[in-house]
């Protein structure tokens, strides 16, 4: 008896993530908050020479980068002047996946000064990023 609930609440909370991540991939991409810079194979280099930019590599169909999305936003907003959030859509301009190898989506890479520094894999909270640029 005891088994049998524990078995069906599994296949319920199953479910229901199932329903609320088909959900969020239905969901449209939020727009890009003012500050961030929208990148492309060809405006790449010279968007991150000489500034200190944390670059989201992402794609439209990206669960998770739909959930970072919100975040960076934010991020933008709260960042000093000279500190930046680029972002650059990795089906549309695959050159600069290539050149980075980026193997999974969000991949978030710290440039400073045009050179990388940290890069991050996978969904991280606004406070870690924010420390990580800053220091």
């Amino acid at each position: 008896m005891t088994a049998t609930i524990i078995l069906i609440s599994i296949a319920l909370i199953f479910i229901s993530f199932l329903v609320y991540l088909n959900k969020f991939k239905k969901a449209p991409m939020p727009a890009n908050h003012e500050k961030v810079i929208e990148l492309t194979d060809i405006t790449f280099e010279k968007n991150i020479a000489g500034k200190t930019v944390l670059v989201d590599f992402w794609a439209e169909w990206c669960v998770p980068c739909k959930v970072m999305a919100p975040v960076l936003n934010e991020l933008a907003a709260e960042l000093p002047e000279g500190y930046f959030i680029g972002k650059i859509d990795v089906e549309k301009y695959p050159r600069s996946s290539q050149k980075y190898g980026i193997r999974g989506i969000p991949t978030l890479i710290l440039f400073k000064n045009g050179k990388e520094v940290e890069r991050f894999v996978g969904v991280k909270p606004k406070g870690f990023l924010k420390d990580k640029i800053m220091k």
